[in-house]
């Protein structure tokens, strides 16, 4: 193998595929990133088994071939290069990466590419274009609300439910509830559901920032993996990057019924502006942290009163506008979720929906009715809440 590329052309496919690459492994092989030529452009990819990313930069490509570099060397190698061209040969004799940029030379030592896992390629029976700006705001609203710990593995993925012409993604922990829906401009060929490891939604709209073609989702023939390509030459990209896939495992179980958990009815509906109940909550967060993240939140006619109380710091009161439909109340909440889901709330006001101090509280957009999000209230003695 002997190939040409510009440094920033380098740098910037690995920053793709690095995150992929295993930090833990039985297999050495996992922790190189594969270099290959192919059709005139240099492949860059990486896996841990569960999650992959290839992507395809420009090149020179004098001889083909296929090599493993240990990634994080490499990535630090050229990272520390001048703005440049890279000149690598492949010494089968020496089994190294001989790499050459300006005045500097390095020789690395690989792993024969035969040792890599095959990647899938871009072929199913289910192949749907998704708009990417719509889908870096779903994972966004979404993905967050899944679960970190592994004592249900289900739980650490996003239902993906593909109905018609529209997209609906999920995910719950337990403690929260997150659903985003968004029409998709094309109506499917039939209905179809997938979880997809929260993990591997975060990567893809992470390298999809800057992605501006539609990304095409494909499910493989035996429903265990999906694969998004990317055309990645679009915006910022362009000239660096001509391709981009990312390949995830599914996960295997049945994913709750969400619609059974987000309640049917209210007694208060509670309207504030978005902007202040979040500040409002980080303050109470401040004091909050040290007494396992509980807020109070004290509805009357026309305001709300945010309580965080510290038996060691000592206590907040905040005092905010709001527009209240229904009963006065007295609930508490795990103040991180609740700024979680003010973050990714787009718009300026937002309706706070509850029913009782033990019932979960509901967050919708105020003139949105494609993101929901519900929140179990915490417990709090009848003598705090009478204070």
């Amino acid at each position: 193998m002997r190939v040409s590329c510009l440094q920033e052309n380098l740098a910037k496919g690995l920053s793709i595929v690095n995150r992929a690459v295993a930090t833990r492994s039985t297999l050495p092989v996992l922790s190189n990133v594969l270099l290959a030529t192919e059709q005139g452009l240099l492949k860059l990819a990486a896996t841990d088994l569960e999650l992959a990313i290839s992507c395809w930069i420009g090149a020179k490509v004098e001889e083909d071939g296929e090599t493993t570099v240990p990634a994080r060397l490499l990535t630090d190698l050229v990272n520390s290069l001048p703005p440049e061209r890279i000149d690598m040969e492949l010494v089968v004799r020496t089994q190294a990466l001989h790499l050459t940029c300006a005045r500097n030379e390095a020789d690395l030592k690989v792993v024969d590419a035969s040792e890599f896992p095959l990647l899938p390629a871009a072929t199913g029976e289910h192949q749907i274009a998704l708009p990417p700006e719509t889908l870096r705001q779903m994972i966004g609203q979404v993905a967050f609300a899944a679960a970190t710990d592994e004592s249900r593995p289900i739980l650490t993925g996003v239902l993906a439910d593909f109905s018609g012409d529209k997209l609906t993604l999920a995910a719950a922990d337990g403690f929260r509830l997150s659903v985003r829906s968004a029409p998709l401009g094309e109506v499917g060929a039939e209905p179809i559901s997938v979880v997809i490891p929260a993990r591997a939604l975060s990567e893809l709209s992470r390298i999809a920032a800057e992605e501006e073609a539609p990304i095409t989702m494909t499910i493989t023939p035996g429903r265990n993996q999906v694969l998004f390509h990317l055309q990645g030459n679009a915006g910022a990209l362009q000239g660096k990057v001509f391709g981009i896939d990312l390949i995830s495992q599914l996960l295997e179980g049945r994913f709750p019924d969400y619609n059974q958990l987000i309640p049917k009815t209210r007694h208060t509906r509670t309207i504030l502006n978005t902007g202040e109940f979040l500040k409002a909550c980080r303050m109470a967060n401040i004091f909050a942290r040290s007494e396992a993240n509980i807020i109070r939140l004290s509805v009357a006619p026309d305001h709300m009163t945010i309580y965080a109380t510290s038996a060691e710091m000592g206590d907040s009161v905040s005092e905010i506008d709001a527009h209240v439909e229904g009963d006065p109340i007295i609930i508490a909440f795990n103040a991180k979720y609740l700024i979680d889901v003010l973050s990714v709330v787009d718009s300026a006001q937002v309706a706070l929906e509850t029913t009782t101090a033990s019932s979960p509280g509901v967050i919708r957009p105020v003139g949105d009715e494609t993101f929901t999000h519900v929140i179990m209230p915490m417990h709090i003695r009848t003598e705090s809440a009478n204070e």
